[in-house]
């Protein structure tokens, strides 16, 4: 069977893993752009996490315009824009976070610029993963138990596509309290050490060229 995007609705969507956290039930959330459709169709591995998510976005002008064309209506959702959302959910809530991925100068950036937008936000972990980290190793194991010994019920997934994915499928079934989120290069725009193409450009829906 085809993977799809299954969030139709931006709004709806946050409304849903607003209720989860709350909730104490898990998830695990795909952003499908081209890049992600062109590795869908060569990696197995790839595939089987997708299918294992309990969300799937459009994170893509392309992928949306597909979408609307099959006359499936969606709205764009992307990993990056979903790190400021959730933040602010989870200090509303009381949910404390989990970061992993992207080098640690990164993680400490990011974390401190969240804490000052959402001052009652907690980050509760955070990790860099080695070079050349394997999301099914023993190494991804040792992460996943420290992410469920931390109290963290969200986790931002930061290990670019396919290894996000593949981890986030994985530690959503160890941890099934817990919600994982891959947001590839979101953290890298919070802590400033990469830039989002100009607001223009992203108005002008050309981000992805």
């Amino acid at each position: 069977m085809p993977l799809a995007v299954t969030v139709s609705s931006r709004e709806v969507f946050l409304d849903d893993l607003r209720d989860r956290l709350v909730h104490g039930h898990g998830f695990s959330v795909a952003t499908m752009n081209l890049d992600h459709v062109v590795k869908l169709r060569s990696d197995s591995a790839f595939r089987e996490a997708y299918a294992a998510q309990s969300h799937v976005t459009a994170d893509g002008r392309p992928v949306v315009w597909l979408n609307r064309l099959a006359g499936r209506p969606v709205d764009l959702v992307t990993g990056s824009d979903l790190v400021e959302p959730l933040a602010h959910i989870c200090a509303e809530t009381s949910v404390p976070i989990a970061m992993f991925g992207s080098p640690g100068t990164v993680l400490d950036a990011s974390a401190n610029a969240l804490r000052e937008r959402h001052s009652q936000l907690v980050v509760a972990f955070r990790a860099a993963p080695e070079m050349g980290f394997d999301p099914e190793s023993r190494e991804a194991d040792s992460i996943i138990e420290r992410i469920g010994a931390s109290g963290a019920r969200l986790c931002f997934v930061a290990l670019g596509a396919p290894k996000q994915e593949i981890f986030a499928a994985r530690a959503g079934r160890a941890l099934p309290h817990v919600g994982f989120v891959s947001v590839g290069a979101g953290l890298d725009f919070i802590a400033g050490a990469q830039r989002r193409a100009p607001r223009l450009v992203r108005i002008l829906a050309a981000e992805w060229l």
